[in-house]
C-alpha cells in the first residue's frame, strides 16, 4: 500500500505542471478574450444570480435553482480541507494564488456556463447538457466529446465518492474523538477500520441515494435549501475566528503576499522554491475549490429554465467569486490567524516564517515556535482546530456540521454530473445501475487515507480539463459575444 501511495504522489507531482500551465494560460486567455468581464459586468452577475425562470423556456430548474445546484456541487470539502491542505503544504502564499486563480477563472466559468446553455439538448424538462455537447455540436468532434464524457465520468466515480466522505469523516471523526464519543476501531482481516468513519460513510451514502434516485428536480430543491445554510453557517464561524484574532490580520496578510511573490524570494534558492510550491498548491486547490476548467458548470447551468446563455454565464461568475474569495478565504485565514499549522507544512515554510520573525518576533500574538511546533493536523482537522480556539465548545462542531453539509451537497451534485456523462456514452439504461454503484462507493471513501485521496483526485479530475479547455478556446468567439450581450432590463450604458 505504501508503494502505491508513493507512486500516486509522484504521478500527481509530475502531472501538476502541465495542468497548472493550461489552467493559468486558459484563464488569462479568457480574461482578455472576454474583455475582463469579471470586472465590467460584476454588478450584472450579482443581479442575474437571483433571476427568475422565464416563460416558454425549457429546463427542469429555475435559474436560481441551477445556480444553487452548481454552488452545492462546487462548495465542498475542497473549500475547507483542500484550502487547508494547500496552506499546510504550500505555505501562506498558496492562499494568494487561490485568490489569483479565482479572479482569472471567472471568465472561464462564464464560458463554460454560457456554452453549456447554448449547446444543451432540451425537450421540455428533459435536458442533456455538458461540455460533450459543445464539443460534439460546436467543435464538431465526436471523438473529443466522447473522451471528455469518459474522463469526466470516471473522475466522478473515482474521486467524488472518496474525497468528500473522506474529509467529512476526518472532520466529524476528529470532533467525536475530542468529545470522547468515538465508536472505536474495528480490527478485521488485518485491517484497522474506524467505526466512526464507516458509520459516517454509510449515513452519507444513504442520504445521497435518497436524493439521487428522485432525479434532478429533487436535487434542485435540496440544493436551494442546503446551499445558503452551509455557506451561512461556515461564514458565521469564520467571522468569529477573524474578529477574535483581528490584531494578527496585518501580519498574516503581509506573510501571504510576501511569500506568494517577492523579488527577494524569486532570487533565493529556498525562498524561490517556496513560490513555486505556493503556486502549485494554490492553483490546484483553487481549481478543486471553484471547478473552473472542469466543465461541470456546463452541466448545472444547462438545466436552467432560461433562454439567455449570458444569464447563466454571469451567475457562474458569482459562484466563483463566492467560492474563491469568501469560503476559501475563511478556511485559509482561520488557520493562519490562529497559528494552526501542520508540522509538515510548517517545515515547508519554516525559512520564510523565520525570516519574517526577524521583523515581527511575536508574529501578532503567537511566537514562531508555536507556529512551527503547533499540533499537527491535516486537511479539515486543521480548520476544526482553528475554529475551536475562539469557540471551544462550538467551533469544532460548527466545522464538522459544515463539512457534512459541504460533502453531502457535493455528493448529490456530482452524482448528477456523472449521470449526465455516462448517459452520453451508454444511453439512459445506465442511469439506475450507475446511481446504485455511485452511492455504494461512498462508505468505502470514508475509510481511505487523506493524502492518497487528494493526490489521486488531482490526477483524475485534472484529465478532464484538457479536452474541455480545447473546446472552450475553439468556441471562445461565441462566449465573447455572450459576454457583451445584455438581457432585457439590464443597464446598457
Amino acid at each position: 500500500m505504501e508503494h502505491i501511495d508513493s507512486l500516486i504522489k509522484e504521478a500527481a507531482k509530475w502531472f501538476a505542471l502541465p495542468l497548472i500551465v493550461v489552467l493559468l494560460a486558459g484563464s488569462l486567455f479568457f480574461t482578455i478574450r472576454l474583455r475582463f468581464v469579471q470586472i465590467f459586468r460584476f454588478r450584472d452577475a450579482i443581479r442575474e444570480t437571483i433571476a427568475s425562470q422565464q416563460s416558454g423556456a425549457s429546463g427542469p430548474l429555475s435559474p436560481l435553482q441551477a445556480f444553487m445546484t452548481s454552488l452545492a456541487a462546487t462548495i465542498g470539502v475542497g473549500n475547507i480541507a483542500g484550502v487547508a491542505t494547500a496552506i499546510v503544504s504550500g505555505g501562506p502564499g498558496a492562499l494568494f494564488w487561490i485568490w489569483c486563480y479565482g479572479f482569472l477563472a471567472m471568465p472561464m466559468k462564464f464560458a463554460e456556463a454560457s456554452l453549456g446553455m447554448h449547446y444543451r439538448v432540451a425537450h421540455g424538462d428533459d435536458v442533456l447538457a455538458g461540455p460533450m455537447y459543445y464539443l460534439r455540436d460546436g467543435l464538431k468532434s465526436r471523438s473529443l466529446a466522447w473522451t471528455y464524457a469518459f474522463l469526466a465520468g470516471m473522475a466522478v466515480l473515482l474521486t467524488t465518492p472518496f474525497t468528500q466522505p473522506n474529509s467529512v469523516a476526518d472532520a466529524v471523526g476528529s470532533q467525536l474523538a475530542k468529545q470522547d464519543l468515538s465508536l472505536g476501531v474495528w480490527h478485521a482481516y488485518g485491517f484497522n477500520i474506524s467505526r466512526d468513519h464507516l458509520t459516517i460513510g454509510i449515513i452519507l451514502g444513504i442520504l445521497t441515494w435518497l436524493v439521487t434516485v428522485r432525479g434532478v428536480k429533487a436535487l434542485g430543491r435540496a440544493a436551494e435549501k442546503l446551499s445558503p445554510l452551509k455557506v451561512g453557517l461556515y461564514l458565521i464561524g469564520g467571522l468569529v475566528v477573524l474578529l477574535t484574532h483581528i490584531t494578527n490580520l496585518p501580519y498574516v496578510l503581509k506573510l501571504i503576499f510576501s511569500e506568494a511573490f517577492s523579488v527577494k524570494a524569486a532570487l533565493g534558492g529556498t525562498l524561490g522554491y517556496s513560490i513555486i510550491t505556493a503556486i502549485h498548491y494554490g492553483v490546484l486547490r483553487g481549481v478543486y475549490a471553484n471547478e473552473a476548467g472542469y466543465g461541470t458548470g456546463a452541466v448545472a447551468y444547462g438545466t436552467a429554465k432560461s433562454q439567455h446563455p449570458e444569464q447563466q454565464g454571469l451567475a457562474a461568475m458569482t459562484e466563483v467569486f463566492i467560492i474563491s474569495f469568501i469560503t476559501s478565504s475563511i478556511s485559509g485565514l482561520s488557520i493562519l490567524l490562529t497559528g494552526v499549522w501542520n508540522a509538515g507544512g510548517a517545515r515547508t515554510v519554516a525559512p520564510i516564517v523565520q525570516k519574517f520573525a526577524e521583523t515581527f518576533p511575536t508574529y501578532g500574538g503567537f511566537t514562531v515556535t508555536s507556529v512551527l511546533h503547533s499540533v499537527g493536523s491535516t486537511g479539515s482537522a486543521a480548520v476544526v482546530q482553528a475554529f475551536n480556539q475562539p469557540m471551544p465548545a462550538f467551533g469544532g462542531w460548527m466545522v464538522a456540521i459544515s463539512m457534512f453539509l459541504f460533502g453531502y451537497t457535493v455528493l448529490i451534485g456530482w452524482g448528477y454530473y456523472g449521470e449526465q456523462f455516462f448517459e452520453y456514452i451508454f444511453g439512459p439504461r445506465i442511469i439506475v445501475p450507475y446511481r446504485w454503484f455511485y452511492c455504494l462507493l461512498i462508505p468505502f471513501g470514508a475509510l481511505f487515507k487523506v493524502d492518497l485521496v487528494w493526490n489521486w483526485g488531482d490526477i483524475v479530475n485534472g484529465l478532464q480539463v484538457f479536452p474541455n479547455v480545447i473546446g472552450l478556446v475553439a468556441l471562445s468567439g461565441l462566449a465573447a459575444s455572450y459576454a457583451k450581450r445584455r438581457t432585457a432590463g439590464q443597464n446598457t450604458s
